[in-house]
């Protein structure tokens, strides 16, 4: 049973930072793309980063180019993404995915995504 537990969501002034972290089993990681999507209250799910199973690819939304950078550590199962300059627009609950198959991507629209998502970490940017 695959299982994708995110932490380290919470409230932040416009302009802070935040981490959030998700560690994965059920799965070997190492073989697995690893995403994070967000979805803003009344808006649709949307994709924000994806990074491949060696970390060598590593994919932005345009609205976080630049300001949120995702990576992996294989040996903890873990992905991350590092968060700065946060913006009001950016408050979500932020969903940690991996594809069904190995060596898969990560696609960008939620709508296509075939695998696993994490129960979800609120991002609240406000002040």
């Amino acid at each position: 049973q695959v299982q994708l537990v995110e932490s380290g969501g919470g409230l932040v002034q416009p302009g802070g930072s935040l981490r959030l972290s998700c560690t994965v089993s059920g799965l070997t990681f190492s073989t697995v793309a690893m995403g994070w999507f967000r979805q803003a209250p009344g808006k649709e799910r949307e994709f924000v980063a994806s990074i491949t199973w060696f970390g060598g690819v590593t994919v932005y939304a345009d609205s976080v180019k630049g300001r949120f950078a995702i990576s992996r550590d294989n040996t903890k199962n873990t992905v991350y993404l590092q968060m700065s300059s946060l913006k009001p627009e950016d408050t979500a609950v932020y969903y940690c995915v991996a594809p069904s198959k190995a060596f898969h991507v990560v696609p960008t629209r939620a709508a296509t995504f075939l695998g696993s998502w994490g129960q979800g970490a609120q991002v609240t940017v406000s002040s």
